[in-house]
């Protein structure tokens, strides 16, 4: 089957409603989605830092067995 990009329509049937008729006219209503600025930054601090710390926990071996782990993911799509 065929990748299809989603439509992100909204849960709020008025809006839904809103939406398909905006579509339906050739309008494109304008979803502002905004966000807090205090949340992504905090966000992106803990993206920054977990994979380090993450790795700094871990053992020679298990960080090893991840990496095989994840080539042999990489490599098996690659046959099918």
């Amino acid at each position: 089957m065929p990748n299809r990009s989603s439509k992100h329509r909204p849960t709020d049937l008025n809006r839904l409603a809103a939406s398909i008729v905006g579509e339906a006219i050739g309008d494109r209503p304008s979803v502002e989605h905004e966000k807090n600025a205090a949340a992504v930054e905090l966000g992106r601090k803990g993206g920054l830092v977990g994979g380090k710390a993450r790795a700094a926990k871990l053992t020679p071996e298990q960080r090893s067995a991840i990496a095989k782990k994840a080539a042999a993911a990489r490599w098996g799509k690659q046959s099918q």
